[in-house]
């Protein structure tokens, strides 16, 4: 039996076993280290994605590298860690072409988990939008280069039974992308292909035939947080706290380049918005139609972001006329599905859509162009690269439940705790 040390996290004191991995330990004694490439198996830990960053007897280092010793001081929960590792899960989403409503991972990916133990409703960084390529070369895998993290997860524990490697790393800094030998793969059983596809924490590994789709509530990262005692606790007073008298307020809302969903979400509250006239006036809104602004509004919610010059237009004007300016849903926080674009040239875009499309009629193959006509942005553009945006609903589209505490929040200054099942990207 190992001997027992003490170690303090975040100046608690626990008694451990000496020489053990400080990520597992930290998990048995129900404290939570956020990690994407920590397997408990590997050994050496990998280390790659520094999410689990952490000072460590006063020096920043990544805990999936660090054993248990006698009198270990480690700082966990400062506002600067919080801060760097929400720093580096953010930029791995604006690096790579995250489409979380449109992966089959959705629900079941690692840096979505991570992003949603954190609290990540938005990323301080601008997406890249790169157009990287998806490999169909192998028989049975597609490697999908635009969600890859880089964990090196695949390249170690993927193996053919006579120890060859299937997957390593190619080139050298920015340009470097995860390879696979085709020649290895075609060796794998369809039991080993399956588990190179889940052993990947987010979906850059597909398996033909075998989609990792499921619906919600059955996904791994759906319901419930690895922080649960917690949440609950802060569920439960929200729920007990009384309802103040409330003041009446004025809401404006807006649909720009987006579906319509995240308004429909809206009116999911269903007979509630009996309740809702008595204590709010929706002014400028699709929901009344109402098409000009004659008075300030208190709150002012836009779904979509900006793919055009009247996007825009509309946009600066919700600014000027709302005292707070919300997000709300993915195509106005980063682009979202509409975003899919922005790794095209525009000018392909409009070649496909209006010159070599399938449904273009002979002779009306012209890409139509008019002065009243609003003109298409180079891309789909969030909305706080364009106004300031004062907070941030993510969701596609988020719940009516999650949309109403927020906005009740800021309008009364209600207390509330937003549910980790409500806490969605898709």
């Amino acid at each position: 039996m190992s001997k027992k040390i003490t170690i303090k996290i975040d100046g608690k004191a626990l008694k451990v076993e000496a020489g053990r991995n400080l990520v597992t330990v930290a998990e048995e004694n129900g404290i939570f280290i956020p990690s994407l490439c920590y397997y408990e198996h590997i050994d050496p830990p990998l280390g790659t994605c520094r999410v689990c960053t952490c000072n460590i007897n006063g020096k920043a280092r990544p805990a999936c590298t660090a054993k248990t010793e006698e009198g270990m001081d480690i700082e966990l929960d400062t506002k600067t860690l919080l801060d760097v590792r929400s720093a580096i899960v953010e930029m791995m989403f604006s690096e790579g072409n995250h489409f979380c409503p449109a992966c089959e991972k959705s629900g079941d990916c690692d840096l979505q988990h991570m992003a949603y133990e954190m609290g990540i409703s938005y990323t301080r960084f601008p997406h890249l939008f790169k157009d990287r390529m998806i490999d169909f070369s192998p028989k049975r895998m597609v490697i999908e280069h635009n969600r890859c993290v880089k964990c090196h997860r695949c390249v170690e524990e993927i193996h053919t039974d006579d120890g060859a490697k299937v997957f390593s790393f190619c080139n050298r800094g920015n340009e470097t992308i995860v390879s696979i030998d085709i020649e290895q793969e075609a060796k794998l059983s369809e039991e080993q292909a399956v588990n190179a596809m889940h052993i990947c924490p987010t979906g850059a590994i597909l398996v033909r035939g075998k989609s990792i789709a499921r619906p919600f509530g059955d996904r791994q990262f759906d319901m419930e947080s690895v922080k649960k005692p917690e949440n609950a606790k802060a569920v439960k007073k929200a729920k007990s706290k009384k309802a103040p008298k409330r003041d009446k307020k004025v809401i404006a809302t807006t649909s720009l380049a987006g579906c319509f969903g995240c308004h429909m979400s809206m009116l999911d509250v269903d007979l509630g918005l009996l309740d809702l006239i008595e204590v709010v006036d929706f002014h400028k809104s699709p929901i009344t139609d109402i098409k000009k602004f004659t008075k300030k509004c208190d709150i002012g919610l836009i779904e979509g972001g900006c793919c055009n010059t009247e996007n825009i237009e509309v946009l600066r004007a919700f600014r000027k006329n709302c005292k707070i300016l919300v997000s709300v849903g993915e195509c106005a926080i980063w682009g979202g599905v509409p975003a899919m674009r922005n790794t095209i040239p525009l000018a392909e875009c409009l070649e496909e859509a209006y010159l070599d499309s399938m449904t273009t009629e002979p002779e009306e193959n012209v890409v139509p162009y008019h002065e009243d006509l609003p003109k298409i942005l180079d891309k789909v553009y969030p909305c706080h690269e364009i106004v300031k945006i004062d907070h941030h609903i993510p969701g596609c589209p988020p719940s009516p439940n999650h949309i109403w505490k927020a906005v009740s929040s800021l309008l009364w200054g209600d207390e509330f705790s937003v549910l980790y099942s409500e806490f969605k990207y898709d």
